[in-house]
């Protein structure tokens, strides 16, 4: 008899859970934003009938003062994340590598060739275009050459695939952001840099290693040039953007910069549905 009331609460249980599914995902949120996580049944129910959008962080391996060498690609990765919900779209995995310039010769630093980084970015932006996302949010951690490559391809893949492209260098585009905290510019793991990564990585940053003496304000216009560029902290104007380690600054300069960039997409993408542009 105990068998047979065992036997039959086992049936009666696999049957109500087959009909009552547990902690079901609403329909209108998928269950990650990342596409390293997501799977391609969900993925397919979600892009690009309701997620039109899509981030690719992009930086690259080279020294950052006494900031880890993959700052810029950690940078532009939690920001992804950090405003994927609010401008509804996923996040793509983040391209590495990139192309370093003056500061290869770091220890720790990676260089990719031009047209190796420019037929791997190319590939992915195709990649991202037939897999039907509508919009292409390149958010570049690293700045030199490779902006002008990113900016390049832009151009020449939403023309040949008729997909919509922004390309964003949050340290340009946040420089309003980095006097309103800072009181004075910014520069290459700077006061910006330090206090972003600081916001996400605090354990990774190490202001018991810095000097002032590891700071060089880039030449203006062609009075001088270095190869190697002498040092891993570059000011953008002499005697501002030395690094501050202050955490309360790094968490303001966190949320106003990520509220920057949100809003920079937010109006891009709607005046592209405005005009109708590539629909």
């Amino acid at each position: 008899m105990k068998n047979s009331n065992l036997f039959l609460r086992v049936i009666l249980v696999s049957l109500f859970c087959g009909l009552c599914p547990v902690a079901a995902q609403p329909a209108g949120e998928p269950t990650t934003r990342e596409m390293n996580l997501i799977n391609w049944q969900e993925f397919a129910r979600f892009v690009p009938q309701k997620i039109e959008t899509v981030l690719l962080p992009t930086g690259t391996m080279e020294p950052h003062g006494v900031l880890p060498n993959g700052s810029d690609n950690l940078a532009p990765e939690a920001m992804s994340r950090a405003i994927t919900q609010r401008i509804n779209a996923l996040v793509a995995p983040t391209l590495n590598y990139g192309v370093t310039g003056s500061m290869k010769a770091f220890p720790g630093a990676f260089a990719i060739s031009e047209e190796a980084y420019r037929r791997f970015v190319g590939d992915i932006l195709k990649g991202l275009a037939e897999n039907k996302f509508k919009n292409i949010i390149i958010l570049n951690g690293h700045g030199g050459p490779q902006t002008a490559i990113l900016r390049s391809l832009a151009g020449e893949y939403s023309e040949t695939y008729r997909v919509r492209i922004l390309v964003i260098n949050w340290c340009s585009l946040a420089a309003e952001e980095t006097r309103e905290v800072f009181g004075e510019n910014g520069g290459h793991a700077g006061n910006n840099e330090t206090a972003y990564v600081q916001a996400i990585v605090p354990e990774a940053v190490h202001p018991e290693w810095y000097s002032r003496e590891m700071a060089t304000p880039y030449p203006s216009g062609s009075s001088w040039y270095a190869a190697p560029f002498p040092s891993s902290i570059g000011l953008y104007e002499e005697g501002q953007g030395y690094p501050t380690f202050d955490e309360k600054q790094a968490k303001e300069y966190f949320r106003k910069v990520n509220d920057r960039v949100a809003e920079l997409i937010e109006d891009v993408v709607a005046k592209w549905d405005k005009a109708g542009l590539y629909r």
